[in-house]
């Protein structure tokens, strides 16, 4: 979940605006007024040096939620023409995040440093203990080669007085693959060749300067031309709101969609193909196997651990299977996926089956913008719920728990989860593939998010709260058979 409560209520309260803009008599027009509403004249400026900036980046924040890469906004386009030209646009752009510069702080560059608390001791421990050189005393107080300085903070657990510190950069320390780093203006850029879209970057950014560029306006469009829309939900967003599932998707339906899905359908899917081919690879002795359901971790095997490929299972994830389905029913419709990450994106670029994401905090919007109230909802009859095994999926534990669920000896099932990518984690997946061996363990599943997919950077309510909900329904469901 992105904890930066203030920024995700800045981002909602743009997306709703841009709701309720589209469904004005001028979207053009509505849209070009949100700075300016947003941050009146006379209003107190809450976050940055003055009004003028808080109106710009309100305005850039609008540029990405109507879909579009900050990195090539012209600065004299008004708002108006981008909404005319996510009107008229065909197909979202190919990356899905996009960093707002005039948001970003410029951090300073990550690095150790001494603090005023260092009292230039006698024992010299901090000296002591590096290995590579770079602390030396003067004037009575440490200071540290840059040049020199590996980063290992060897020093800082050995200095008593805690006087040396890391200054962080939140969006470079929270990427698990080095995929931001500075451009020679001190600014955040993405190197989408590394990016795996987990999407720790957006979540982690205080100033909420990375952010995912919208589809909002690519489903609206279609939905109120009344083409068909068919949305697929992810079982982690139903963590994420008040009511009960029922009611959910009776909101869907409010909103304008034509049919809805759960995506756990697709997962009991994957549940039976991925226990098959466990069982055959076991009988194979391939020493282990990953999962597959997780779109961020599935970019870091391709990008990033190559080695890791042939353990990873073949099996599709369930939105591919449950696109299959709603395919199926409604061959010309538009397809649709409500996703708790940013990852998802990647994935549906790849599926010709599916054509627009939206995720937690813009199904939100759509919700307040066309005041839509979901506990006044009626409960939508669901026709061949899926299992408890399936909707557990937003959990960590739960893939592997429902491929363990079908597998007739259990004694043979040796589970191991990853909850959460970072350096850490992916060191125990190179290492695994390295020696073609998982210490006491024989289905891996790795989840990008803490948490699971309830944890993801575009859900919006506590991984606490999201879980009762999710514990609950999954109570109420049955056994995969």
């Amino acid at each position: 979940m992105n904890n930066n409560v203030q920024t995700i209520n800045i981002k909602r309260a743009i997306l709703v605006r841009i709701v309720e803009a589209f469904f004005s008599e001028n979207f053009e027009i509505s849209v070009n007024r949100i700075p300016v509403e947003m941050r009146p004249k006379g209003f107190e400026v809450p976050y940055r040096c003055c009004i003028h900036k808080e109106r710009a980046i309100i305005r850039d924040r609008a540029i990405a939620d109507l879909g579009f890469s900050m990195e090539n906004d012209d600065e004299i386009k008004a708002l108006s023409s981008y909404a005319d030209d996510a009107l008229k646009r065909e197909k979202p752009e190919e990356n899905p995040l996009t960093v707002l510069e005039d948001a970003c702080k410029g951090c300073v560059p990550s690095q150790i440093y001494v603090t005023d608390l260092c009292k230039g001791c006698v024992a010299r421990p901090c000296e002591k203990v590096c290995k590579f050189g770079a602390i030396t005393v003067k004037d009575g107080r440490s200071q540290i080669d840059v040049k020199k300085c590996n980063n290992c903070k060897m020093c800082i657990s050995a200095c008593p007085y805690n006087a040396i510190v890391k200054l962080a950069v939140p969006c470079e320390d929270a990427c698990p693959v080095g995929a931001i780093a500075k451009n020679e203006k001190g600014l955040a850029v993405i190197d989408y060749e590394k990016c795996i879209s987990c999407g720790k970057c957006i979540a982690n950014c205080p100033f909420g300067a990375i952010h995912e560029k919208s589809q909002i306006i690519d489903v609206l469009k279609h939905i109120k031309s009344g083409k068909k829309v068919i949305v697929m939900f992810a079982p982690a967003i139903v963590g994420q709101f008040s009511g009960n599932i029922k009611q959910f998707e009776t909101a869907l339906l409010k909103a304008g969609f034509s049919d809805v899905y759960e995506v756990a359908q697709g997962a009991d899917i994957t549940t039976k193909t991925e226990a098959k081919e466990f069982e055959e690879k076991m009988k194979e002795g391939q020493p282990f196997m990953t999962t597959s359901c997780c779109a961020g971790y599935n970019e870091l095997v391709k990008k990033h651990l190559s080695e890791l490929k042939p353990f990873v299972s073949s099996t599709k994830t369930p939105l591919f299977y449950t696109a299959e389905i709603a395919r199926e029913k409604y061959p010309d419709a538009k397809l649709v996926f409500i996703s708790p990450c940013v990852a998802k994106r990647k994935e549906v670029a790849d599926n010709p089956n599916i054509d627009f994401v939206l995720n937690s905090e813009e199904i939100s919007a759509i919700f307040i913008g066309r005041k839509i109230e979901i506990l006044d909802c009626e409960e939508y009859e669901i026709k061949n719920p899926p299992s408890k095994q399936g909707r557990n999926y937003a959990l960590t534990g739960g893939v592997a728990g429902a491929v363990a669920h079908l597998i007739k000896n259990k004694e043979i099932v040796k589970p191991y989860v990853i909850n959460g990518l970072n350096k850490d984690s992916i060191n125990d997946l190179k290492n695994f593939a390295r020696t073609s061996c998982c210490p006491d363990c024989n289905i891996i599943e790795v989840m990008a998010c803490a948490g699971g997919c309830i944890g993801g950077n575009a859900t919006i309510n506590t991984l606490k709260g999201a879980k009762k909900i999710i514990d609950n329904l999954v109570k109420e469901s049955d056994d995969l058979k």
